[in-house]
């Protein structure tokens, strides 16, 4: 193993093992056999890499760790504890910790006591700094604010995405093998979606772009949880409410898992036998739910959300008829968080997906019968009336793929520019807002239409990643 590799492994069971430790302490005293036990072997292992570096700092920068400035790289075995750490510091807003000279297991459990004790303080880093000001070796730091429109926020939201498809991919491919899923796990999954959507929404959203052909099923279920956030959101709705809303759209097509690929793949129309197990896939969602460890109030409202998110507000729909009052307001948020994201992702039976502004449309043609009109003025209105990832031809005749809205301006959100005036792809693609006027107080550009990017050719993903 060369030198990186190693280092980049060593650094990696560091943080490892310090996500342990502050698990256990959570669970034991300090002093206890199973937490000594894991502090003598962080210490080990912390000390050895400081004979060769020197002062070794573990800091949190947006979703990420870095170890004396390079990032740590984890495998999924390690996710949930590099999660769970992430959480821990971000409780107590803390930004590092450094380790200034050769460390004894006493001080790192005086340090882990500091760190369990100030979790319920009113200013959690100052009471954790206070207690911490003694040790000689061990400092704790703050956090280190990332600058706006940085790649470091790009990055951690493209892994707090990428993140929630690979719990998803795991959860429903546990179903199909019989094991029971624990709602525990999904919820840190989704908490983390919504603090990075009450931070960064743009960016989040913009990630909704991303329609994996090959893995439909899984980006959907994380795209309907975003944009069902996103929507609770502009509804007023606090944070944990927020939360159960993410949790419950993340799971309202869990039926699926239990239908044949051979129908829910299926190229051509579905015959009658393959739709009557289609419309059973939100009974077969309930029974999943219930299926599931630590079963409490959210699951209840989740096995609601996959039996209704395919009733209609006029009594029709399936697997069961209700009048628009009965329907859960979580049921109604997915169901347009769902059909948005359908019609605009390539499919078996649709390989030309519906571009942003045309599935907006027919979602207002369908709203009467289909989907709260209420509602769905709300979403429009929070996508724009050119949501994120429509391309459209400019007056300018670029093109551009629209990349932010613009609140008090609908028809002028923010573009990121592909091509150049005769149609060439350009090396650096530049952002322009269209709400911003000249000297003359005229637009430098506005959009003329919105265009099929499949007909040019044209990969939003890459332009979001």
């Amino acid at each position: 193993m060369d030198s990186s590799r190693q280092k980049g492994r060593i650094s990696r069971d560091i943080v490892n093992q310090l996500a342990v430790i502050v698990r256990t302490s959570q669970i034991h005293d300090p002093r206890n056999v199973a937490v000594a036990s894991a502090v003598e072997k962080f210490v080990a292992n912390v000390n050895a890499l400081m004979q060769e570096e020197g002062p070794l700092e573990i800091e949190m920068v947006g979703e990420y760790f870095y170890l004396n400035g390079e990032r740590v790289k984890f495998t999924t075995e390690h996710l949930l504890n590099f999660d769970s750490l992430l959480r821990e510091f971000k409780r107590r807003r803390l930004g590092s910790v450094k380790f200034l000279c050769e460390t004894r297991p006493e001080e790192v459990q005086a340090f882990l006591g500091a760190f369990i004790s100030s979790q319920s303080a009113a200013e959690p880093f100052e009471d954790l700094r206070m207690m911490t000001e003694r040790l000689k070796c061990i400092q704790a730091g703050g956090v280190r604010r990332i600058a706006e429109g940085s790649e470091d926020i790009r990055k951690a939201v493209k892994h707090t995405y990428f993140n929630a498809v690979s719990f998803t991919r795991g959860v429903m491919n546990k179903i199909k093998t019989g094991e029971r899923i624990s709602m525990k796990k999904a919820k840190r999954v989704v908490e983390t979606m919504v603090d990075t959507l009450l931070e960064k929404e743009e960016f989040l959203l913009g990630m909704t772009v991303i329609k994996d052909y090959d893995e439909y099923t899984f980006h959907h279920s994380v795209n309907v949880s975003i944009l069902s956030v996103a929507l609770g959101q502009k509804l007023g709705m606090d944070k944990m409410k927020l939360m159960e809303l993410g949790l419950v759209a993340l799971f309202h097509d869990i039926g699926k898992t239990v239908i044949p690929n051979e129908v829910l793949n299926k190229p051509g129309a579905f015959d009658a036998e393959d739709w009557k197990l289609m419309v059973r896939h939100p009974v077969f969602g309930v029974k999943i739910i219930f299926n599931m460890k630590n079963f409490d109030a959210s699951s209840i409202r989740a096995a609601i959300t996959a039996y209704e998110h395919h009733i209609h507000p006029d009594g029709s729909g399936y697997p069961g008829a209700r009048k628009l009052s009965e329907i859960d307001l979580f049921s109604r948020i997915v169901a347009i968080a769902d059909q948005y994201d359908a019609m605009t992702s390539a499919r078996v039976y649709a390989r030309s997906p519906m571009s942003p502004d045309s599935a907006l449309a027919l979602m207002v043609r369908r709203s009467a019968a289909e989907l709260d009109p209420l509602l769905l003025k709300f979403f429009i209105n929070l996508v724009g009336t050119y949501p994120v990832g429509t391309l459209v031809m400019l007056d300018t005749r670029e093109l551009g793929i629209v990349s932010g809205a613009n609140t008090a301006e609908h028809l002028r959100p923010r573009v990121t520019i592909i091509t150049d005036t005769d149609g060439n792809r350009i090396n650096s693609p530049v952002v322009a807002d269209l709400a911003e006027q000249d000297g003359a107080g005229g637009y430098p550009r506005s959009i003329v239409k919105a265009v099929d990017h499949n007909r040019y050719g044209i990969n939003l993903a890459e332009y979001f990643l």
